[in-house]
């Protein structure tokens, strides 16, 4: 008897339920995933990372539809942002590809929603930023979303509306890189709504002119000019920047000065903060596995 019920426990242990079937699936596709990841900033010929990007793209989205894959994280994949929303509703996936001229990058991404049911909703990202003179013109879609690699994103609130702020890095060209903030709502349908009037600023040859959509700051390349919030303060911080030729129209002559300035959330939009002096120095705000190596 004893024997039996032995035999029988052994039996209920060793057979996986289907949780846990799944989460084993989703490893051993984040397996496959994890060279090609890798592939897509690291190969040197342009056809090489295009097909790493193209069979990543499709491994992702097979491993997406998976019931419940939102609660799944793919930690291995180091190359490929992915952020969660503070009240966990959705989750975006970022990456970015050079170009084949080498100068240029185009960013990837997709926001998964998180469902009830644990089906997949994913919304696809399409970089427009090539196709436009005027990034900060208007309110954009997923269709003609302004590419970046995000590196966090935050919650606020204002007339009982959520408000998500969008903190991304795109390496751009050969001579400056940028950091775009920008806040994302959702409307009636559920579909992402990029940009809006949320920046409440005097204009300056260093920050967009206004009306501006969303918020960039362009500078010298790997200079690392900070732009983030800090829950210490309650704020988003930013470098004050300088021209190293005495030239502030020329984004890539760019460079932190050492002081920094911010927004602060007040009735629902971002306002100028026009100096800070107590920061956290944490240096750089976005990884150095998304960019290229060098």
């Amino acid at each position: 008897m004893k024997q039996y019920l032995f035999l029988l426990l052994l039996t209920f242990t060793s057979v996986a339920t289907p949780a846990q079937d799944t989460r084993m699936q989703l490893q051993q596709i984040e397996d496959e995933l994890k060279p090609l990841a890798y592939s897509i900033l690291n190969e040197d010929q342009f056809l090489d990372r295009f097909k790493a990007d193209s069979a990543f793209t499709r491994g992702l989205v097979r491993a997406l539809r998976m019931p419940h894959s939102f609660r799944y994280r793919f930690d291995s994949l180091i190359t490929i942002s992915q952020q969660y929303a503070p009240d966990s509703s959705f989750r975006i996936f970022t990456w970015q590809i050079q170009m084949e001229d080498m100068n240029h990058f185009r960013q990837k991404g997709a926001i998964q929603m998180r469902t009830h049911d644990g089906s997949l909703k994913l919304i696809p990202l399409f970089d427009a930023s090539k196709f436009t003179e005027a990034p900060f013109d208007s309110v954009r879609t997923n269709q003609n979303w302004i590419g970046a690699v995000y590196y966090n994103i935050i919650q606020t609130s204002y007339n009982n509306r959520k408000y998500y702020t969008l903190f991304g890095y795109d390496e751009n060209d050969a001579r400056s890189s940028r950091k775009w903030m920008e806040v994302m709502t959702f409307d009636a349908n559920g579909n992402p709504q990029f940009g809006g009037r949320y920046f409440n600023y005097r204009e300056d040859d260093i920050k967009p002119k206004q009306p501006a959509f969303r918020f960039c700051l362009e500078y010298k390349k790997d200079a690392n000019a900070k732009l983030n919030y800090d829950p210490e303060l309650n704020m988003i911080v930013m470098a004050h920047l300088v021209s190293e030729e005495g030239d502030n129209k020329k984004k890539h002559t760019l460079v932190p000065y050492g002081t920094f300035e911010g927004f602060k959330w007040l009735g629902g939009k971002w306002v100028h903060q026009a100096d800070i002096t107590e920061v956290n120095p944490d240096g750089r705000v976005n990884p150095d596995q998304t960019r290229r190596k060098q």
